[in-house]
């Protein structure tokens, strides 16, 4: 039984061993230096793969990531900083190499847009409530406006005269 469940418990791994995440970054393209191949890695999971356009190019296997993950390693071994290396990328294959793309004049509407909508929706929903609330009465059936006629008639021949 013991066994059994080992064997399981194996397949079991190697079935999800795919599902992890593998990175792309290939043993020749490692920097000697740990602080600026920390500082390649950091980029690289912020650009973007343009082939694959949602994964980092530290993640992709295409030729052109990796291409992409060189050249932010020659940038950094020139002496770029990481805004230096990012504006680099940014001015040669433009803004859509972000992951996270920076906020700018250009870009309002997409990051306001969500709150935008947000806001027209609790708009929409409270004049919809106020609308609801203070909606018309009922129409009182036929049986329930006598009943009322003849209550304010008997209310009238009781009340005291004004004044």
């Amino acid at each position: 039984m013991m066994r059994r469940l080992a064997v399981l418990l194996l397949l079991a791994f190697a079935a999800a061993l795919p599902a992890a995440p593998a990175l792309a970054v290939q043993p020749d393209e490692i920097l000697g230096d740990p602080v600026l191949e920390s500082r390649a890695r950091a980029l690289s999971a912020e650009l973007r793969c343009m082939v694959c356009q949602n994964q980092s190019i530290d993640d992709s296997d295409a030729p052109l990531a990796r291409d992409l993950r060189l050249i932010v390693r020659e940038r950094l071994t020139a002496g770029d900083s990481d805004p230096q290396v990012l504006d680099f990328m940014v001015q040669r294959y433009g803004e859509f190499v972000l992951l996270r793309p920076r906020f700018s004049w250009r870009n309002a509407l997409l990051w306001g847009a969500p709150v935008l909508v947000l806001g027209l929706g609790a708009l929409i929903a409270f004049v919809a409530l106020r609308r609801r609330a203070t909606g018309p009465a009922p129409r009182l059936s036929p049986e329930e406006e006598a009943r009322l006629a003849r209550l304010l008639a008997e209310g009238k021949a009781t009340e005291p005269p004004k004044g």
